[in-house]
């Protein structure tokens, strides 16, 4: 007799067979499909599988006509199914069988011998699915070698568009395909494609991207769909995300980009017929309830799954319905991991260990156990590129807020119900759960109606008709409230304009048909359309206040300012917030009466922070502190409450208030705006921006093994070579000098060798212009003694003649005379130098000419 866990793998394999439909008898209606090794009669079948003649037992599945499908290789639970893998690949040949499942009751492995390793599955597949899977045959050359240029979307949207002659001629193309909305892709986005070539090219079915938001990941995700489904390496495709607004958005994006090739559904609109599509959208959470994603699918049904937002949509319990599907996996990610550095693996459970933690495991997900992503395009490329706006933000901060965010916080004298007077002090983080002022909310409303940027097509026509704008509070109680100021505040300066109570509309889950009202938004439709201009397509409610329902992934380009009504200690929640309004707009309009048109392109956004989450971020935040992670299950927190004080929050910032949470105390004071700044941030970003790009820095060449043999060794000049051709300007960070500068803050260009020498330790860190230029000319007045007579003169003209190519020109010229108009050395000075004049050029030309360049 089997001893118990023998006995229990039997159960268990028995069971998941006969879930998933199959069968070892006839039952009257169906026959049986599957089949036992010969001689071996499943009457007479133990329960020991290794006390068989064989030392085991394999179940053959058929398909509908008796053919070898599926060798299941059932092992007792003491054994590795894995063990078993060489022996059920020979049985499998001999059959002409090209699928195996390898089990012990508790892990089952689902292998396609023509394609790949044994992946982890939770449940068998059914019949059907496994012989649709058995038409598909993979081909990654195919995949790796397709050629994939800008138009490869275009090609799909409208066959034919390259022998249109508007299409052909440069000066009408632009039209073109605005006029039939076609969409192009960015050289980054073709990079982004090739990158995923060749990592497939290597062999690996898991891919990661990293772009930042409104780099265009849906229609990176359109091309790769194509790529997958045109190259035979997938039938049908699953794309997953964890809002309702975006499943709607990515559904009508791929009907768009894809519809003439491949029909597309979204799943929970489509049930009973999901399977005739070759591309299914659907939330994380639809698949996920009651366990929808086991009961009605199989692991075979989609041989590409694409997660948005993935370390969002395949964290926690979500990563499940993720994993059980076999094949490639894609995630898209706007949240680098390298906000969230070194790591330990035991700890407090807060906000920031279980972000680094959910961050952590979505690069380990895909593959990317070192941290690299597959590729990588940050904001700063895409301001740099063109395809991206930098924020002006505005630091407005209220005589109240300005105590809590001091050292000292806020303090507040108050006495009990018992009647004895207490003092408390308060931070920031109490702001709305311990501490409520209307008057803090009035001022930070007035100043963003005071400060925000205006519909500039609007403005063209002397209208005042608000920019529309997105304010995040901190609770959906604190979203009422102040939209409820927001309508009265208009009301009062604009009453002919705005006196419906919609210029701003609360965008809760707690409203009725929220979801709907987040798409109305984006497609200029909340509240109607806007009266003034007549005709002009925006939207007339102006201001959307939520919570948490339009950060992540949330599209709206016209968004022209954001406010932050609530503190903020979640990196990758501030960069999501802040990307809302990055995305580049051409707001238009055309005037039928004056038969003219309109049109002007969005170069800037506001971004209103009432509670200096920017200069935290900038300056507060330790990017590089070494946290300790939890070792066990860990919920989400979204900006947890202090420990001991506000309780746990159960369902994130949109849900109910936190347990235990106190009545917030009413401060009765008046408040108002006490400092109010404007920065424009320029095309270096902010720190948090470049925090990603300084680690990948660190891993591309401090982490290359080959690069560092090379310098240690002494051999430079190939150290050189090899950074030139092997780490710059690859698509996975696009690492390359310019950059380097920036991020550096050098005021000069810098060369391949010094980036190297800093980057070794070799020096300590890049010398500014002038310090080189000081450098320099001591070196020269070692060989070259000047008096102090000519020592002033000197210097300038050696440093002039280093920097100024039109002072090298003059000499070259001999037209010295136009020292007096032309450049930034005078004629006067130059009168100074006597010998001096051919001494310096000379130096230069001979030892310092390589400075010229800076």
């Amino acid at each position: 007799m089997a001893n118990t866990k023998e006995a229990s793998a039997r159960i268990k394999i028995n069971k998941l067979l006969e879930e998933a439909g199959w069968r070892f008898e006839d039952d009257g209606k169906n026959k049986a499909n599957i089949q036992l090794e010969p001689g071996v009669k499943y009457s007479e079948l133990g329960d020991d599988f290794e006390n068989e003649a064989h030392g085991f037992i394999d179940f053959l599945l058929l398909d509908k006509d008796g053919r070898a499908l599926v060798v299941v290789e059932a092992k007792k639970e003491s054994i590795d199914p894995l063990s078993a893998k060489e022996q059920a690949r020979n049985y499998a040949r001999n059959i002409n069988a090209r699928f195996i499942i390898l089990s012990n009751g508790n892990i089952h492995y689902f292998w396609d011998t023509k394609h790949g390793n044994p992946d982890t599955i939770s449940r068998f597949p059914t019949q059907d699915s496994i012989t649709q899977y058995e038409k598909y045959t993979p081909n990654p050359e195919e995949l790796a070698n397709t050629l994939v240029d800008e138009n490869y979307i275009v090609e799909s949207q409208m066959p034919g568009f390259v022998k249109d002659p508007a299409f052909q001629d440069e000066s009408t193309r632009t039209d073109y395909l605005k006029n039939n909305n076609l969409k192009q892709l960015r050289p980054y986005q073709v990079q982004a494609i090739k990158a995923l070539q060749e990592s497939a090219k290597d062999g690996n079915q898991r891919f990661l991207f990293e772009m930042a938001t409104g780099t265009g990941k849906t229609l990176i995700s359109a091309a790769v769909i194509k790529l997958f489904l045109k190259s035979g390496n997938a039938r049908r495709v699953l794309f997953l995300v964890d809002r309702l607004e975006l499943e709607d958005q990515a559904f009508k994006a791929f009907r768009n980009y894809l519809g003439h090739d491949f029909a597309c559904a979204i799943y929970k609109d489509n049930r009973d017929s999901w399977s005739n599509s070759s591309v299914v959208v659907s939330t994380i959470q639809t698949f996920m309830a009651g366990d929808r994603y086991k009961k009605e699918f199989s692991p075979t049904d989609f041989e590409l799954v694409i997660s948005d937002e993935a370390h969002r949509s395949i964290g926690g319990n979500s990563r499940a319905v993720f994993e059980y599907f076999v094949g490639y996996k894609l995630g898209l990610t706007a949240t680098p991991k390298d906000y969230l550095k070194g790591f330990d693996t035991a700890g407090a459970d807060t906000q920031r260990e279980f972000e680094r933690r959910q961050l952590l495991d979505t690069y380990k997900t895909f593959g990317c156990e070192p941290g690299e992503p597959t590729f990588s395009y940050d904001l700063l490329a895409g301001v740099k590129d063109g395809f991206l706006i930098n924020p002006i933000i505005v630091d407005a901060r209220t005589d109240i807020t300005t105590q809590l965010l001091s050292d000292e916080g806020l303090a507040v004298h108050k006495t009990t119900e018992e009647g004895e007077p207490i003092d408390e002090v308060f931070t920031e983080r109490h702001y709305e759960r311990k501490v409520f002022n209307e008057e803090t909310n009035v001022a930070m409303c007035k100043a963003l109606i005071d400060n925000g940027l205006f519909d500039p097509v609007a403005e063209h026509y002397g209208i005042k008709l608000f920019g529309k704008s997105i304010v995040f509070c901190v609770s959906q109680k604190h979203a009422a409230r102040v939209t409820n100021i927001l309508n009265k505040l208009v009301f009062e300066k604009w009453p002919e304009q705005y006196g419906e109570s919609d210029f701003a509309m609360q965008v809760t889950s707690q409203v009725s048909n929220a979801q709907q009202m987040t798409i109305n938004f984006s497609n200029n439709r909340l509240g109607g359309q806007a009266k003034q201009p007549e005709g002009y397509d925006t939207s007339k409610t102006r201001v959307a206040v939520t919570v948490g329902m339009m950060t992540t992934g949330y599209d709206c380009q016209d968004i022209l300012n954001l406010a932050l009504m609530r503190p903020l200690f979640s990196p990758s929640d501030f960069v999501q917030i802040k990307g809302r309004g990055t995305r580049k707009f051409l707001f238009e309009y055309k005037d039928y009466a004056d038969k003219e048109t309109i049109a002007i392109p969005k170069e800037k956004y506001k971004f209103f922070d009432f509670f200096a989450t920017c200069e935290y971020f900038e300056e507060e935040f330790p990017y590089d502190e070494k946290i300790k992670l939890p070792t066990g299950k860990i919920d989400v927190i979204v900006d947890p409450p202090i420990p001991g004080e506000d309780g746990p929050i159960i369902d994130g910032p949109d849900g109910p208030e936190p347990k235990g949470a106190k009545k917030p105390l009413d401060l009765l004071t008046s408040d108002e705006i006490a400092s109010l700044s404007e920065t424009h941030v320029g095309s270096e970003g902010m720190r948090i921006d470049r925090e990603g790009f300084k680690r990948a820095v660190e891993e591309d060449v401090l982490g290359n093994e080959e690069l560092k043999n090379m310098w240690e060794n002494g051999d430079t000049q190939a150290a050189e070579d090899f950074a030139k051709k092997q780490i710059f300007d690859k698509p996975k960070y696009f690492l390359n000098l310019d950059k380097i500068r920036k991020i550096f803050g050098v005021d000069r260009r810098v060369t391949v060798k010094e980036f190297l020498q800093v980057a070794f330790g070799d020096k300590e860190t890049f010398e500014m212009k002038d310090e080189l230029l000081e450098s320099e000319w001591e070196k020269f007045m070692e060989v070259n003694p000047v008096d102090q007579t000519h020592y002033a003169p000197a210097k300038m003209f050696f440093k002039a003649y280093v920097t100024d190519e039109k002072v090298r020109e003059i000499i070259a010229s001999r037209q010295t005379a136009r020292f007096n108009t032309e450049s930034s050395f005078h004629f006067e000075e130059y009168q100074q130098l006597n010998g001096y004049k051919t001494v310096i050029p000379q130096y230069v030309s001979d030892y310092a000419y390589h400075l010229t360049n800076l």
